[in-house]
């Protein structure tokens, strides 16, 4: 057994001392076959795999922001979405028309809201500085 843990101690002290992969900079939007094949052939997953994971996380988000649920779903590091009720605005009436100043106009009510925020968190941050 002290065998299995000085190599796993090893092992993980390659990877620590491994130098960070380089990453040049993405000239245009990527489409959704090739974010596939990109993230397929940067790991040791199939492009089956790949689509099946991001199908899952789409799921997962879904289930986190839909009604009744928690209403919040945090990618570590990366972003945070929120589903956030934007209250009803009652209807008002005799409000200054602000394209034709002197004329008054009447504004019609609008009804509760839900949408969704997308927050970035400091990771996302300073890939963007």
């Amino acid at each position: 057994m002290a065998v299995k843990k000085s190599t796993k101690k090893a092992a993980a002290k390659k990877t620590a001392a491994a130098p960070k992969r380089k990453t040049p900079a993405i000239q245009k939007k990527f489409t959704k076959t090739e974010i596939l094949n990109e993230i397929s052939a940067n790991t040791e997953l199939s492009k089956k795999e790949v689509a099946s994971v991001l199908d899952e996380l789409g799921i997962l988000i879904e289930r986190h922001v839909k009604k009744r649920a928690v209403g919040e779903f945090t990618l570590p590091g990366l972003l945070k979405i929120k589903s956030v009720v934007r209250p009803a605005r009652p209807a008002r009436k005799n409000v200054p028309n602000p394209f034709r100043p002197g004329e008054m106009m009447d504004i019609p009510r609008k009804g509760a809201t839900t949408r969704v925020k997308v927050l970035p968190l400091k990771k996302l941050k300073e890939f963007a500085l």
